[in-house]
């Protein structure tokens, strides 16, 4: 191979290089750019959870009201009966964001006596029925066999309805899958930022340790709970 066909070869492959950094680069940028303000809600939210329990932060602005409403007669025969009556009563703007049946089963704090025939105590049917989004949440919950239902209303303010956001608190489905795409975005972020520090940077070696030094401290505090 002449020194003319060596060098051409060469410059082949700083220009692939080139190219493929910049496609990275531009779309580290775009994914950035698209989970920019949702990235941000999330981290005030997240550090807000993250020490609510330990500093004993409460949420600010928050209001809850519990009540207890009469069914009528004939009460509703199934939940999604009881979710048409309870949106009528309330008089609230649409139907329930999720509807959850929990079957009836044993009790499971009762001691089992000597006699197997004997039938275990069951725990009744239960409803639980969610309403409004997360700045106004309505929470009803019903167990079957009873002529009335326990109704909890809250009022969040900004932070609340921040860390519902977070949590995905009484979103419906097209949140939950924008979310989807702020995570996968961050995926992408995290993937791609490393391409570009690797294809950057000569220090590399420097780079390997931070980033050993990481995984490891990551891994050891995901561990150490499963092992006490």
């Amino acid at each position: 191979m002449s020194v003319a066909t060596a060098a051409a070869a060469k410059a082949g492959r700083v220009n692939r290089r080139l190219t493929f950094v910049r496609w990275v680069r531009k779309a580290h940028g775009w994914f950035g750019l698209w989970g920019a303000l949702l990235g941000l809600l999330f981290g005030f939210s997240g550090v807000w959870l993250n020490h609510r329990n330990t500093m004993k932060l409460s949420l600010p602005d928050q209001k809850q009201i519990n009540a207890q409403l009469q069914l009528p007669d004939p009460r509703p025969q199934t939940i999604e009966a009881m979710g048409a009556w309870l949106q009528q009563s309330l008089k609230l703007d649409r139907g329930p964001n999720n509807a959850r049946v929990e079957r009836a089963r044993p009790v499971p704090w009762v001691e089992r006596s000597g006699d197997d025939n004997a039938r275990p105590l069951q725990q009744p049917e239960r409803w639980l029925l969610n309403f409004g989004g997360p700045n106004h949440l309505v929470q009803a919950e019903y167990w079957v066999g009873n002529r009335s239902l326990s109704v909890r209303t809250t009022q969040n303010g900004f932070v609340a309805t921040l860390t519902n956001l977070h949590k995905g608190t009484a979103m419906p489905v097209p949140w939950i899958l924008l979310i989807d795409t702020l995570a996968g975005s961050m995926i992408l972020l995290s993937i791609s930022g490393v391409i570009l520090w690797w294809e950057t940077h000569r220090k590399r070696a420097v780079g390997i340790t931070i980033f050993a030094v990481s995984v490891a401290a990551t891994v050891a505090f995901v561990v150490s709970p499963l092992q006490l």
